[in-house]
């Protein structure tokens, strides 16, 4: 294998690594369904399985414990905000080759949660 072939084998795995881990971030930020929780109804579920817990069964007791847990880690996830720009400056730069080499459409990246704006940033037209 010549050297050239080794440095494109390792491009196209770390374009790869780029587009996974911004897929990746857009799909965790991605707004959920439903209603969406603020730290005011967490604390109020929270304050509220505290007040239950005393008087609930063993197995109720276990479920509580568990929604606490939850709650917590949820409460913890919604004072951290999650910065997107490295992952999706990254992905700029390698796209339009990613999609060259990997035949993938405008349509696709749309699909899969990629804006309008970040692909025309990494110059994927509707055409290409």
């Amino acid at each position: 294998m010549t050297d050239e072939h080794k440095a494109a084998l390792a491009q196209g795995r770390a374009d790869s690594r780029a587009v996974k881990a911004y897929l990746e971030v857009l799909d965790e930020t991605r707004p959920k369904r439903g209603r969406k929780r603020t730290t005011e109804s967490i604390e109020k579920r929270l304050a509220a399985i505290d007040a239950e817990f005393g008087e609930a069964s063993v197995l109720k007791r276990l479920s509580l414990s568990q929604e606490r847990i939850d709650l917590a880690t949820e409460l913890a996830n919604l004072s951290q905000e999650v910065d997107i720009s490295a992952a999706e400056n990254r992905f700029v730069e390698v796209a339009k080759a990613y999609s060259e080499s990997k035949g993938i459409s405008y349509a696709a990246w749309r699909t899969s949660g990629v804006p309008a704006d970040v692909l025309v940033r990494a110059g994927i037209t509707r055409g290409s």
